[in-house]
């Protein structure tokens, strides 16, 4: 390809991973725990006839363990026949005894199953982990792939790869079949911890490809010992759930009890059998690295054969002799705990004073059953691309993956490669700057295609406010609600910076004046600020709009409305459209590459700075209303996001006609042009009325006018429509939510505006500002009232009961 050629290709790569904001989280930073997903652009190709005996190696592997795991939860006559230990199987905290006796309702616990592998200098291949509780990395191979095939498109198609889509088919496929035998249109949900688990990403990415709603524990509920889904109203019966969320979690009630994130009751629909768990609670006590040493005898035990793919040389030091062997070759070998923890790391003896081996050989002789020894093996090494245009080593890790297709376990052709950060750093991990490779497997020439489902019965398909969690509908009305106050503010600030000008301008919107006392009506400027010299004012209108765009902390800032509008987002990103993410993601690259967290030190190149940068931020957030508008389903999601909006832009206007119009001196006409221009009206007054600016004139098109879409009318006119669109929670509190929007429709349609405009004794708008002042309630209550009927799920007093 040429350096050129290849340069270009992976900046369109990278620049494809920021647009499908394709990421991970680090946990325990305190400041920007999201990163980029880092993938390498030069792929790991494995050889078909290399590759054909991992694939046998992984699907007896997978067999075997799902064998343990159903003895071990089962008649336990491995332990018994001592050929694992007990002090192994039963000590490990991962084993839960709540879950003994528990047969999954489709016979199978390790529904998924995922292996870490390392291939030494001379070619050989090791297992050094097991993964078989929630193995992570499937959905970050497939975008691997997708960003691969896209960007070395030329290169790809002459492999002739083996393709991931069979995999993936076949996995939902395998799903839907588990979840089916209770009824023809089952219902599966992935279950996750939230937007703060390191693989979020992967979670929503997944429950998108494969068409399952995203939940978390508080989604779920548990009935008569059948799991149901809360959505908008009423609780839906759930056939299985793909978990992401690790056993001990899963159950607050007789598994961890200071667990937020699981599903109180699980465990007793798992044990009546109502509800399938991929994978089956309980699974992941063979992550243990213990199991290791015993698995040869066990594979020739239960499947009467040899291991195929060998571990990484084990010794469990709860054996005489193992750990003798250890303790005699504590050079040879790491020690790592028999039941690792997240804070735990392994510990190299060679690399140790002697006190600290002292110390070492003491705590393993007091705990022997505590801990393990490892061989120390060589990783491999390949290339890796570099920002510097060079190819440096990087030693390699490969995660296989394999599922339960019904009948066998069925591997992808590929996995997740990753590569250590530094050439003489063994350890591989995206936490210390670690990255990742796409994994080619070539031999699919003769790989036929994945095959047409074919086509089922009748299916009553469910109701779309069904899949809609009372979380999701929150989280979709103040994405609604943030979105609209980022460009209210937007639109605030564009309005104003032409009064910082020096120069006198006839077209201008606004002057200092009264933008100052605009500003202190909305509470953005003290009152008395309007006694201060006008290079005072000028000075702290300047300094105000520069915090108001930057200001991360606080609730007004431009930027906090962004960071809270993209989190509430984050918990949407299986329901956005991928063209509708890229929009936010815009929205974000605006921000970051034109206005720099610390302001200019001359402010008035700074304004400059900030209106062109906001020229672009208010493009891009009309194009994600478009996408809104145009693309997105009329459900109850799209209605609550819709409500959302309105209700802010509806308090948005009110305040600016509290703080422009009802609050106004005499000599009214600057703050009117103000209002017209950031309500986007001018151009529709000048056509409609002719003449010069009336406050009567400007109320009835910014308060009454229902063909304005930026008017209150409309707002209200709209939130009624949808309110009457809505599924019935509650028919008496519905009444109550519609009454109230029609009560302010009525009260706004039948104000005269010459009575509104008129002045009184005081010179002040009374009427005016009462009529506000009560719209502004009625919107807070509306807002409680939503809150209280569909945002908070309502859980059934017989189920509390039951707890």
């Amino acid at each position: 390809m040429g350096p050129h050629q290849w340069r270009r290709a992976w900046e369109a790569g990278q620049q494809l991973i920021r647009a499908n904001g394709t990421s991970f989280n680090v946990g325990g930073e305190l400041h920007g725990t999201e990163r980029s997903w880092p993938l390498d652009p030069i792929p790991l190709v494995i050889d078909e006839h290399e590759w054909a005996g991992i694939e046998r190696a992984i699907v007896q592997r997978a067999t075997l363990l799902n064998s343990v795991l159903a003895d071990l939860y089962g008649p336990q006559r491995l332990v018994r026949e001592q050929r694992i230990p007990a002090a192994l199987a039963l000590a490990n905290p991962h084993f839960l005894r709540p879950c003994h006796g528990i047969l999954p309702r489709s016979g199978v616990f390790l529904h998924s199953y995922a292996a870490d592998m390392a291939r030494s200098p001379d070619g050989r291949w090791w297992i050094t982990s097991d993964r078989t509780q929630t193995p992570s990395g499937l959905g970050y191979s497939l975008e691997n792939r997708l960003v691969s095939a896209r960007t070395l498109s030329q290169v790809f198609s002459s492999f002739r790869l083996r393709q991931l889509a069979r995999f993936f088919d076949a996995r939902r496929d395998a799903l839907l079949n588990l979840a089916a035998s209770q009824q023809h249109n089952p219902r599966v949900v992935l279950l996750t911890p939230g937007p703060h688990s390191e693989t979020y990403f992967e979670h929503s990415f997944l429950a998108g490809h494969w068409g399952f709603p995203l939940v978390e524990g508080g989604d779920l509920a548990v009935r008569d010992n059948h799991v149901y889904l809360k959505p908008l109203t009423g609780l839906d019966p759930v056939d299985l759930i793909v978990r992401r969320l690790d056993d001990d979690f899963c159950d607050p009630l007789e598994l961890r009890g200071d667990s937020l994130l699981g599903v109180p009751g699980l465990l007793q629909a798992a044990r009546s059998g109502n509800i399938t768990i991929d994978n089956a609670l309980g699974s992941g006590a063979l992550e243990a690295p213990g199991y290791m040493a015993f698995l040869p005898g066990i594979c020739r035990e239960l499947l009467g054969e040899e291991l195929r793919q060998p571990s990484v040389a084990t010794w469990w030091c709860g054996q005489e002799e193992s750990r003798r062997y250890v303790l005699e070759h504590l050079d040879e070998v790491v020690i790592r705990p028999s039941f690792p923890r997240s804070y735990e790391n392994m510990e190299v003896p060679a690399m140790m004073s002697a006190d600290e081996r002292t110390k070492l050989v003491a705590r393993i002789q007091a705990m022997p059953e505590h801990f393990i020894a490892q061989e120390q093996v060589a990783l491999s090494t390949a290339p890796v691309y570099t920002e510097g245009d060079e190819l440096v080593s990087r030693h390699v890790v490969l995660r296989v993956f394999a599922t339960w297709d019904g009948s066998s376990y069925m591997v992808m052709p590929g996995g997740l490669t990753r590569v250590s950060s530094e050439a003489k750093s063994p350890a591989v991990s995206l936490h210390k700057g670690g990255g990742t490779k796409d994994t080619w497997v070539p031999g699919g020439e003769g790989e036929p295609l994945p095959m047409a489902r074919p086509p089922g019965g009748v299916i009553a398909a469910h109701p779309s406010w069904a899949n809609l969690p009372c979380r999701v509908a929150d989280n979709l009305f103040w994405l609604g609600r943030y979105a609209e106050r980022l460009e209210d503010r937007v639109r605030l600030v564009r309005a104003l910076l032409p009064a910082l000008s020096g120069e006198e301008d006839f077209g201008r919107t606004a002057n200092l004046e009264s933008v100052v006392r605009l500003l202190s009506g909305l509470d953005y400027l003290p009152p008395e600020i309007a006694n201060a010299s006008l290079g005072e004012q000028l000075w702290r209108v300047q300094r105000l709009l520069a915090n108001l765009v930057r200001d991360e902390s606080g609730p007004t800032g431009l930027r906090w409305s962004l960071k809270q509008m993209r989190r509430v987002a984050l918990n949407l990103k299986e329901r956005l459209s991928a063209d509708t993410w890229r929009v936010l993601q815009q929205i974000e690259r605006d921000f970051a590459r034109s206005l720099p967290g610390v302001p200019q030190p001359n402010y008035v190149s700074d304004m400059g700075l900030i209106d062109r940068a906001l020229d672009r931020v208010i493009v891009t957030l009309l194009a994600f209303v478009g996408l809104v508008m145009e693309n997105t389903t009329r459900g109850p999601g799209w209605h609550f996001l819709e409500i959302g909006r309105r209700l802010e832009r509806a308090r948005h206007m009110a305040e600016l006609l509290q703080a422009g119009v009802a609050e106004a001196p005499e000599a009214i006409e600057p703050y009117l042009r103000i209002l017209l221009y950031i309500a986007d009206s001018s151009i529709t007054y000048r056509t409609r009325y002719l003449t010069i600016l009336r406050t009567d004139l400007v109320l009835d098109l910014l308060l009454v006018d229902e063909s304005n879409p930026r008017s209150i009318g409309f707002q209200f006119a709209s939130l009624l429509d949808h309110l009457e669109r809505l599924p019935e929670h509650d028919h008496i509190s519905s009444r109550a939510e519609k009454a109230l929007v029609s009560r302010a429709i009525h009260t706004v349609r039948i104000t005269p505006m010459t009575e509104l405009a008129r002045r009184d004794q005081d010179g002040r708008l009374g009427a005016l500002t009462a009529l506000l002042e009560q719209l502004k309630a009625d919107m807070y209550e509306l807002s409680d009232a939503l809150a209280a009927h569909y945002l908070t799920p309502v859980v059934s007093p017989r189920f509390v009961s039951s707890m």
